[in-house]
Parts: C-alpha cells; structure tokens; sequence
C-alpha cells in the first residue's frame, strides 16, 4: 500500500487544496495509463467502506428490535425500507471492492441516489406508522441517516454531512408530523446528539487518512529511493569494480598480450554497461535460458568455462524482473567461482523446485568455511539481497576442499 512512484500528481502529493472526492478519485486511479492497480486504493476505499457496512448490520438490527418490541400497522413500509436499505448498501460495499479505477461522475451518482432514499425512507415511515410505533419504527431509517451523513462527509467533506445533518431536524419533525399530526421540537431534534458524534467520527477519520497517506508516501518514496541507491551499487559492484578487480589479478604471457586482454575487458565492460543503460524501463522478454546462456558466453571471454543445464520450462513461467534477478545473482556467483575457486569450470542448472525456479551453480574448487568467511558485498548484496526484494531466497552451501554450491530459487 506504501508504494508510491516519482510521478504523482499534484492533487495527490501538492497541499493544494482539492476537493475530497477529486483527491479520492485521484488517488484510487491509476497512475500510469497501463497500470490497473491504484494508488493507496485500498486505503481510499475502505474508509468509504465504513458506513456501508455499518448499515448493513445497524438497519437489519433495527428492523429486528422494531418487529419485537412493536410491530402493528406500517410494519410492512418498515420492511421494505429496511429491504431496500439492505439492497443499495450491498450495491454500494460491491460497488466499492469492484468497480476500478474510482469514477468521479459514477461516486456522485451513488451518493445522490443514497441521500434521495434516505429522505424518502424516513418520510415513508412516518407516513405509515402510527405514533404508538414512532420511535422505533424510525429508528430503522435513522441508522440508514446515520451512515448517509458518515458517508457523505468521508467522500465529499464535512461541510455536506453537517448539511445532511441540519436537514435531519425538519425532516424528523416531518416525520413525526406525518405521524401523528402534531409538531414536537424535541423529537425533531432528539437525534442531533447521536449525528453529531457520527459527524465528528468521520471528520476524525478523514483526517488520519490524509495523514496516513502522507506518510506512506514519504514512507514508500523513502523506500524506493533506497530500493535504487541499493541497485546502482549492486551495478557498479557487478560491474566495474568486477573488472577492475579482473584487470588487477596477475596474468600470464608478453606485455603486449596482457595489454591486448585488458582493452578486450574494456571494451566488454563498456559494452555491457552500455545495453544495461539502454535496457533500463524496457523488458526484454527473453527467455531464462537465453539470458544464463548469454551469460555463459559473456563468462567465457573472461575465461570461465559453463556448462548450462536447464529443464523444459513454461516461457511464462517468470516475469522479466524475476528472471533479471536470477541472471544478475548467477552471475555473481560465477565471478565468484572465478576469482575465489581455482577453477575454470563451473555448472548451471536450472529447474522448477517447490511453485518456483531454482538455478543451481556448482564448482569443484578450493571452497570455503562458512564461519571464516568475512561478509562481503558479493554474496549479501549481489545475490541475497538481490532475490530477497524479488522474493526468493539464495543458499550458499561450501566447505574447503569441497567445492561451492549456490542456490538460487524465486516464486512464480
């Protein structure tokens, strides 16, 4: 839900105001035109959620205490206004879970067709009951009155459920006119207390959502700039440092050929770097095995030897970002083998293993203890960290003598 991506818009990151409904139907949008998912769209729509099923369980209940306590005439204009409460407020929680992205025009539609009933509701009832009956039969259109307000103050501001609210004084005197002839001031406004607390209950709760979309934003924004700095130094350690280092390590034969090797280095580096730059924001859509068999061709002009095995697998079996993951991660590990083994053999095998893919480089070199060995950015960073944020896992298995294993696996 804290997610958030360096192209928001103003109505939704800028304290400009904005009306509530716009700033909703913003933020429950997409943000880019090929994405469904909203931002903070759960957020923006369980608040609305609230009244909706408050209604769904407080009018059933109120009918309920109606029929036991009272009953008699008008009872069936009580059931049907309960019914049809029942009704728009399940539309509404269905409406709500399903219809994506937020539609504005459609929202308004909703709330005018909620408020209409809620005053027809409660004209209706006093109409149909007698006064014996009154209190509890308008009790069922009341809790319905209740929501309305909560619901029209979370979508389009205070300002307009305290404007239903007011409106809920003639119109319960109304209601008890049309009952028993009769004005009374005290039942016309014998509700106001209750609307009141709902009123400010909503207000309360509009504005801890406007605070938590605050901070998830500086939340996830903070995350996803410290998501990035961790993917340019996992691309600078992957990549120049990785041969610097290579360019560093003593070689064999006359100058010349050494100097011939270390421009050849350049200029794979460069190239690498070069297509790693380009293919930023751009899915290649290239099978796994061909990205581990490029990657073999890539290890072999360094001089390490690969032998790539892999299993029959779906070509939709992983999204681009977890296939990345995986080739960036194997590739540590090869380097690894390269510089740390005293080998120039390594095996790469690929299948599927528990709902996901597992890729399995083993080498038959020196190896290693796992307790002496100090922590370094190769194996934390460029491999575990790396499949972590993808939601995989990465095992190094080694003992001097013996040889390393790595295993890498990611969900589906």
């Amino acid at each position: 839900m804290a997610t958030a991506t360096s192209e928001l818009r103003d109505e939704v990151a800028d304290p400009t105001p904005v009306r509530a409904l716009r700033r909703i139907s913003v933020m429950a949008g997409p943000v880019d035109t090929g994405a469904q998912d909203g931002l903070l769209l759960r957020a923006a729509r369980y608040v609305a959620l609230a009244p909706l099923v408050y209604r769904v369980f407080a009018v059933p209940g109120a009918l309920v205490g109606f029929l036991a306590t009272t009953g008699g005439p008008g009872t069936a204009v009580v059931v049907a206004v309960a019914v049809c409460s029942l009704l728009l407020n399940l539309y509404g929680v269905r409406w709500m879970l399903r219809s994506a992205p937020f539609r504005p025009a459609a929202a308004v539609r909703l709330l005018t067709l909620d408020v209409v009933f809620t005053v027809a509701a409660n004209l209706a009832v006093g109409l149909a009951v007698p006064p014996a009956a009154f209190e509890a039969a308008a009790d069922v259109p009341g809790k319905h009155l209740l929501g309305a307000i909560a619901l029209l103050t979370l979508a389009v501001g205070m300002p307009w459920g305290l404007a239903l609210l007011a409106a809920d004084v003639p119109l319960h005197g109304t209601m008890y006119f049309l009952s028993s002839g009769q004005w009374d001031f005290g039942i016309a406004v014998g509700r106001v207390g209750s609307m009141l607390g709902v009123l400010f209950t909503a207000t309360g709760a509009l504005i801890l959502l406007g605070l938590g979309t605050r901070l998830a934003l500086a939340y996830g924004i903070r995350n996803g700039m410290q998501a990035e700095q961790a993917r340019q130094h996992r691309r600078i350690h992957d990549t120049v440092l990785q041969t610097l280092e290579a360019m560093s390590l003593p070689g064999a034969g006359p100058p010349e050929e050494q100097l011939a090797q270390l421009r050849r280095l350049a200029r794979a580096q460069a190239s690498e770097l070069r297509r790693a730059i380009e293919a930023d924001g751009m899915a290649t859509n290239r099978p796994l095995g061909e990205k581990l068999a490029s990657l073999a061709t890539e290890m072999a002009r360094d001089g390490l030897r690969a032998q790539v095995v892999i299993a029959e697998l779906d070509a939709a079996t992983l999204d681009e970002v977890r296939q990345i993951a995986i080739r960036d991660a194997v590739r540590e590990a090869m380097r690894n083998t390269m510089k740390h083994s005293g080998t120039d053999h390594v095996v790469v095998r690929v299948e599927e293993r528990d709902g996901g893919i597992a890729v399995i480089t083993r080498d038959h070199g020196t190896g290693f203890s796992a307790e002496n060995r100090p922590p370094g950015f190769g194996i934390s960073e460029s491999i575990t960290a790396r499949l972590a944020e993808v939601g995989g896992t990465a095992t190094v298995e080694s003992a001097p003598g013996n040889g390393t294993r790595v295993t890498l696996w990611v969900p589906c």
